[in-house]
């Protein structure tokens, strides 16, 4: 492979370039590039002429002049100094470069943004309800989200019904009354695909007027939103839904936090109290629609994920698990039903549509899976076809066990990836038939243009072949800026995570074997922080078998996925985001003296 074979990286779509450390050669200096780059550069050659007075040890960009040469002989210039390595404003905005991503929007976009007001205006509002729109700033409304988010698109409504069963709103940010077809705003959201959330900082799909502003469903503040009322029975089947343009005002920001203190802790918060009822109703129906997805066989991996606190300086202070309570389920679930109903509307309709679809699994991957869960005891055994119903039923099994974070990572990884397709194949991690994103427009872009699509349906507009040839595109790129974001934000964490860790060199932790390779053994600790111990590091020889998923050593030592071990940080490159662990023998001493 050749750096010729493979696409420009992220919305900036910069071809050619590579970011790393220039360091000095007798003959000018060379480049090494960054951790995470999907090509073998290897090393770049920068001759003296093309240095550009560039200082060594800096983080630079260079662009390749010869991307078509073998390994190791690419040659480069510098066309841009990033500053010193280690220095946090640095460090992510070479993520940014590497990941073809930019802070700033356009000019032409900036200046289309200015023209927008600040909320809906009486006038707009006015003329809205006159073509249609409903009013449902009466409906008792209320967001919930992490305290910290900004760009809140989804808000819901309940009530009970009198014969049984419930009717939910689920209401989504009408982001495409503002961001129209051909416009600059919409060729940048397009191009973004994505808001990408890095540990220190938000890069948004929309500029902030709009993502925190103007689309968010701040409380007290008429919005314009996108509807999908559905009437839920007491098994949780949608018996009948409605997909219309509405206009909400929120009543309250609430966060997950807030509610889980008061159904589950006894808190009171005074400006809450009139809601209480709707959140213990909410509470009701995430569990009856939870009930319904597990019999149905939906999958649900749990992966904690890492967050990482920095303080103001960037520099992190503590990493560990993001808490989850079921408070976060509540919105899940909500969610999971409207894309769901209007995921089914339009396939139904066969009407041009971006779904999001996750395909069966190959059947040989899944039985490498189940070898490796009957090592472990699991001897789960599949008669015919693979089913969600199957695999769910296996996660159930091992829940607790001590190799179940291991066994499902292993699952996950035998799996397709869920993306995004012009075609209704089904979301089979899911369980589900019809799904789609239509609840975050102001950060994905599909959700934003099957908004697009469903207004102009119901306005009767006729635009079938306009999307039918337009969707495939976007399904397409879609994808593609979501697996850049993923990888951007993974390099971020992973570069805060090896940052704390430089810290703790000398230090015991415990964990868990979650892996391993022919140069070593993949150990996480409870802080969700992954290091690896190199085999070079133990004092016997180890082999790495790949079918057993395990490392056995000259002597009998054997390395297991799920086994328990203690750990010593002997060795953290935050500069490629690597950590080195060793194991520790029982009475060693840790560097403060303690022994575990």
């Amino acid at each position: 492979m050749t750096v010729a074979d493979l696409a420009p990286r992220g919305p900036l779509a910069l071809e050619n370039q590579c970011v790393g450390i220039l360091r000095e050669t007798q003959d000018g200096g060379v480049v090494i590039p960054d951790p995470g780059y999907p090509f073998p550069f290897g090393q770049i050659l920068i001759a003296k002429n093309q240095l550009n007075g560039a200082p060594f040890g800096m983080k630079v960009v260079c662009e390749i002049k010869n991307p078509s040469a073998s390994r190791a002989r690419y040659e480069g210039r510098i066309i841009e100094v990033l500053g010193d390595p280690g220095n946090n404003d640095v460090e992510m905005l070479s993520i940014l470069r590497q990941f073809g991503l930019s802070p700033v929007f356009p000019a032409a976009v900036e200046e289309e943004v200015s023209g927008l007001p600040l909320s809906p205006t009486e006038e707009q509002i006015e003329e809205c309800l006159l073509h249609g729109r409903k009013d449902l700033r009466s409906l008792p409304t209320i967001t919930i989200d992490g305290e910290e988010a900004k760009d809140l698109d989804d808000a819901i409504s309940i009530q009970k019904l009198d014969k049984g069963g419930y009717r939910l709103w689920v209401h989504i940010a009408d982001v495409s009354e503002y961001v129209k077809e051909g416009t600059a705003l919409d060729r940048e959201a397009y191009s973004r695909g994505t808001s990408v959330y890095l540990v220190d900082r938000v890069i948004p799909m929309l500029p902030p007027k709009l993502s925190n502003g103007l689309c968010s469903l701040n409380p007290h503040v008429p919005r314009l939103t996108m509807t999908c009322e559905m009437k839920i029975d007491g098994a949780g089947e949608i018996v009948d839904s409605e997909i219309y343009e509405s206009i909400i005002e929120s009543d309250a920001r609430t966060s997950y936090n807030e509610i889980n203190g008061i159904l589950f802790e006894e808190k009171d918060i005074e400006d809450y109290r009139s809601l209480y009822p709707m959140f213990r109703l909410m509470l009701e129906l995430k569990r009856v629609l939870k009930t319904k997805r597990k019999n149905r066989g939906t999958i649900d991996f749990v992966f904690p994920e890492t967050h990482v606190d920095l303080d103001d300086e960037g520099k992190p202070v503590s990493v560990h698990a993001y808490p989850i309570n079921e408070i976060h389920g509540v919105i899940e679930e909500f969610m999971i039903a409207a894309n769901e109903a209007v995921a089914e509307r339009f396939a139904k309709m066969e009407y041009p549509f971006v779904y999001r679809v996750h395909e069966e699994p190959d059947e040989l991957k899944i039985g490498e899976f189940l070898h490796v869960a009957r090592l472990f005891g699991e001897n789960k055994r599949l008669t015919g076809k693979v089913t969600p119903k199957f695999l769910s039923d296996l996660l159930d099994d091992i829940e607790g066990k001590e190799y179940a974070p291991a066994l499902n990572q292993l699952l996950l990884r035998s799996m397709a990836k869920a993306r995004y397709s012009e075609k209704e194949l089904g979301h089979f991690g899911l369980a589900s038939s019809y799904y789609c994103h239509f609840t975050s427009p102001i950060r994905r872009y599909p959700d934003l243009y099957i908004h697009r699509i469903i207004k102009t349906y119901l306005h009767q507009q006729h635009k079938r072949q306009h999307f039918q040839g337009l969707v495939s595109d976007v399904a397409y790129h879609s994808s593609e800026m979501e697996k850049n974001s993923v990888d951007a934000e993974r390099a971020s964490v992973d570069l805060k995570c090896a940052e704390y860790m430089q810290s703790h060199v000398g230090e015991h932790f415990p964990g868990v074997v979650s892996g391993a390779c022919p140069a070593g053994i993949f150990v996480k600790l409870e802080n969700t922080i992954e290091g690896m111990v190199p085999f070079s590091s133990l004092d016997e020889y180890f082999e790495y078998d790949d079918r057993m998923l395990r490392a056995k050593g000259s002597r009998g030592t054997v390395y297991s996925i799920g086994q328990k071990v203690q750990v010593m940080v002997s060795a953290v490159d935050p500069l490629v985001h690597h950590i080195d662990f060793t194991i520790v023998k029982d009475g060693e001493e840790n560097s403060s003296g303690r022994k575990k």
